[in-house]
């Protein structure tokens, strides 16, 4: 298996992975057109020509990022490609000096297992909220919030 940045031919095969969580309550839905204005934050885990995983880190500040769009296509779940991911994206954060990465999700032991750990909410910065009103959830968000810190 190969991870490597996205770019733009992975775009559908991304947004298909993403949405059949979406339709199962397992992720929030993700329109392809954030996934093209978005590109550059994404990372792709392909085998044999196959997009199998992807994820994005967003930068939100100069000391924090957010793990965002989790998905591994079902039949490679619980073969390591979540966490390639996810270690992926920690090292470009910490690359970049990022001392603080979050993420929002429905599947906190998955991120608790790799280091990260529960925090409310409300002690997040604002700016982690710019988005949220674009989310068919609010004002009623039930993700659990994770950090932790590089």
């Amino acid at each position: 298996m190969l991870i490597r940045k996205a770019n733009l031919s992975d775009v559908e095969e991304m947004h298909g992975m993403v949405n059949i969580y979406a339709e199962k309550g397992l992720m929030l839905p993700r329109p392809r057109s954030m996934l093209y204005e978005y590109i550059r934050d994404f990372i792709v885990v392909e085998n044999d020509g196959e997009v199998v995983g992807t994820c994005a880190l967003h930068i939100m500040w100069i000391d924090l990022a957010e793990i965002r769009t989790l998905a591994v296509k079902e039949g490679y779940t619980k073969q390591g490609v979540g966490k390639m991911l996810v270690e992926y994206a920690l090292q470009e954060a910490r690359e970049l000096k990022i001392p603080k990465v979050f993420t929002l999700t429905y599947q906190p032991g998955f991120f608790e297992k790799i280091g990260f750990r529960v925090v409310e909410k409300e002690a997040m910065p604002q700016k982690v909220w710019k988005e949220c009103i674009n989310c068919p959830k609010f004002p009623n968000c039930d993700e659990i919030c994770l950090e932790i810190n590089l």
